[in-house]
């Protein structure tokens, strides 16, 4: 049995292959829904609302991929895995917020952000590598994301720009899982938690040094390793000034309290753990944090 799935196993999890449907959202900054899905059903392209995603849809069949189509170039929609359409519905950005997305390419998750705040509001985005900033912007231009300051540079250092925000994304770097990858199993070791654990602390750290006082800091990993995910809540809320809420997500599991021999602070549970064999979605993990 592999490592991974041995340590699943100790905490309520397994691994099965998924096959994931594939789904988008919908761009309402440039057509409603029902005019999107009128037109691709005329194309013969069947979608299906997903009850827990504002704006997600999943593509139940199609001749033709729809991230090559007339559709996606015009911004009209965008490809997006149905978890990683959550992270933004938990920080529930409103117009006129001020939104700093700390790990931001390829923009995706961004573009949500301007979707949700109806291009009204100041989105600040950074991507620390730079290779990835040139597809982050076109990603943004063409999906009309007109309210976003894209930055390539190191969030950590944000400080020093005497900036402040009331609602902050963080989607972490992390280890990633296994849906997606087929050797993802053989590629990736646990020697890797301890650089991206550092990483993650220093990304959060950060987030809350540039979060006004009772503003929202959403932390989100697609990884399903409870040292990026549940352990770092856990130094957050006992190291930093902040207290962990509920995402209000129906998806998934509350979070783990207790793992590898390990009790975590209580309110831990408040967080969200998608485990994809249950909800036949790629793995992740969401919590919102009150900044105190």
């Amino acid at each position: 049995m592999n490592a991974f799935e041995q340590r699943y196993r100790q905490i309520g999890g397994k691994i099965v292959p998924v096959v994931l449907k594939p789904a988008i959202r919908v761009n309402t900054l440039k057509i409603d829904e029902q005019q999107l899905a009128e037109r691709l059903a005329a194309k013969g392209v069947v979608l299906k609302k997903i009850p827990f995603a504002k704006h997600g849809y999943a593509v139940e069949s199609s001749k033709f991929s729809l991230g090559a189509s007339v559709e996606y170039l015009k911004g009209y929609l965008t490809p997006q895995e149905t978890a990683a359409q959550l992270p933004v519905q938990v920080l529930d950005p409103q117009p006129g917020d001020r939104v700093l997305d700390m790990a931001a390419a390829p923009g995706v998750k961004t573009s949500q952000i301007s979707q949700w705040m109806q291009n009204k509001g100041t989105i600040v985005a950074v991507e620390k590598n730079n290779r990835r900033v040139v597809g982050m912007k076109n990603n943004l231009e063409r999906l009309d994301a007109q309210n976003c300051i894209a930055f390539n540079t190191d969030a950590t250092k944000l400080k020093e720009w005497k900036l402040t925000f009331n609602k902050i994304l963080l989607d972490a770097p992390c280890m990633g899982n296994y849906v997606k990858d087929k050797d993802w199993l053989g590629k990736h070791t646990l020697n890797e938690l301890d650089r991206n654990t550092m990483t993650q602390k220093a990304l959060l750290a950060a987030a809350v040094s540039l979060c006004e006082k009772n503003g929202t800091i959403v932390y989100s990993t697609c990884s399903l390793e409870p040292e990026e995910n549940e352990f770092i809540i856990d130094w957050a809320l006992r190291t930093l000034p902040v207290r962990c809420v509920s995402t209000g997500l129906t998806i998934g599991k509350e979070g783990l309290t207790q793992a590898f021999g390990k009790r975590l602070t209580a309110d831990v549970k408040n967080t969200r753990r998608l485990w994809p064999h249950e909800t036949q979605t790629e793995g992740f993990f969401v919590a919102k944090l009150v900044r105190q």
